[in-house]
């Protein structure tokens, strides 16, 4: 009998395919200069360790971890569900992310993807034992933190607006910079369009025509972009060109709600008279007013129905066109016609026709059926020649993919699609 020995083989060990996460909370040069030295610290952590495999680090610069709307985590993410990451090395609970929520949920779904997350500073891997239970302890502390540094710049900033400090970003601001003390100074350049859009607007002429004729002559906004209609009329009713300030006139009401509300006696504003060097007269400002409530009266748009007219349908200023972000106007064709229809369409293209949006359009019939409870950017997509649409929340808080339903039109031409998985949109 022949016995032949069969040796154990020995397989090399495959390296972990390790990334890391940082961020920091704003973009000032100091925090830059942070995020840049802990790019190159987790770069010659993870290529210094024979076991690892370099993959990327991922950073995010000036976003809040109350959110998970961050471009570099959500793109982290998406290559660990891709299979192409076993471990993610941060720095600490508050750096990953401050909400809870938003923590355990990202932790779980890693987890189930046999990813771990390595929390520096707390000493947590949650694929050990007692990660998961230690990381709800901790994230639950650095969302209170969040908290309480939420409530204490709102202190501060109600402290400065009563003193009438000023917090302005003049980058955003035509007509003005700042100087050394952070004062508000005239920029001459930018005031002449300030004052001529005030003239011009006294002279007769409306906001559309007055922002086609600065756009016809080439004249930047501030933001370098078009001028458009609501542009000018925020100029026009905006008292800081008068030399007057009124302070916080939005606010926001939640930490965790990265959104802005007009403030409308919720909270206390501030007024303050003769602040900085005017641009345009107090007389001057007031008779633009006068004039901007006279022709809101010839149109029957009065202040007292304002409300009333804004919401004169149910789903007015709820839909929104996914290719240049202005609203659908509710439109009647061939009104008198026994063909007549109604239906939602882009209000720019309405308005300024296919050279400003090619616009989007959706049966009145379609969009009232779907029980539509929150602004909703309508997409028009063409599959199989027919024409779907995709509706999008247009808020900034992901929701979770859900199985699309379908309504099929009784002609089959139109196949529209809801429920779709909500994805990230930019408010403009």
């Amino acid at each position: 009998m022949r016995v032949r020995i069969i040796h154990p083989t020995i397989r090399p060990q495959s390296k972990k395919r390790v990334c890391a996460y940082a961020r920091v909370s704003t973009g000032s040069e100091l925090q830059g200069e942070s995020l840049e030295n802990q790019i190159t610290y987790y770069e010659n952590l993870i290529k210094s360790n024979p076991e690892y495999e370099y993959i990327e680090v991922f950073a995010d610069r000036g976003i809040t971890g109350t959110t998970d709307n961050r471009p570099e985590f959500q793109k982290m993410i998406e290559a660990a569900r891709a299979g192409e990451i076993d471990l993610i090395i941060t720095k600490s609970i508050s750096r990953f992310a401050r909400n809870t929520a938003i923590m355990l949920e990202t932790v779980r779904e890693l987890k189930e993807l046999d990813v771990e997350v390595e929390f520096q500073k707390e000493n947590i891997k949650t694929l050990s034992g007692d990660g998961e239970l230690m990381l709800t302890i901790l994230s639950s502390f650095a969302e209170e933190e969040s908290k309480n540094i939420s409530q204490n710049t709102k202190w501060s900033m109600k402290k400065k607006f009563k003193r009438g400090e000023l917090v302005i970003n003049t980058k955003l601001f035509l007509g003005y910079d700042k100087d050394e003390f952070e004062d508000l100074v005239v920029n001459r350049e930018e005031a002449k369009i300030v004052h001529r859009i005030f003239t011009d607007y006294l002279a007769g002429k409306g906001a559309f025509t007055i922002a086609k004729e600065l756009n016809d002559e080439g004249v930047p906004t501030i933001k370098g972009g078009k001028w458009q209609e609501s542009t000018l009329l925020q100029i026009l009713r905006n008292e800081k060109y008068k030399g007057d300030a009124h302070l916080q006139k939005y606010y926001t009401p939640d930490y965790l709600m990265h959104r802005t509300y007009k403030n409308n006696g919720e909270v206390d504003s501030y007024y303050i008279e003769g602040n900085h060097p005017p641009i345009i007269s107090n007389e001057m400002w007031e008779r633009v007013q006068e004039e901007i409530v006279r022709r809101a009266e010839e149109k029957g748009n009065v202040e007292g129905d304002r409300d009333k007219y804004a919401k004169r349908y149910p789903l007015t200023g709820m839909l929104y066109c996914s290719k240049c972000g202005f609203p659908l106007r509710r439109r009647t064709w061939n009104s008198k016609h026994s063909c007549r229809k109604i239906v939602w369409q882009c209000s720019n293209y309405i308005r300024n026709g296919k050279a400003s949006c090619s616009g989007t359009k959706v049966d009145d019939e379609i969009v009232s059926s779907l029980n539509i409870e929150e602004e909703t950017i309508i997409e028009e997509v063409l599959k199989d020649g027919k024409k779907h649409y995709i509706y999008t929340s247009k808020n900034e808080k992901l929701e979770p993919c859900r199985e699309p339903r379908t309504a099929e039109k009784e002609n089959g031409s139109i196949l529209q699609s809801v429920n779709r998985p909500i994805r990230t949109v930019i408010q403009l």
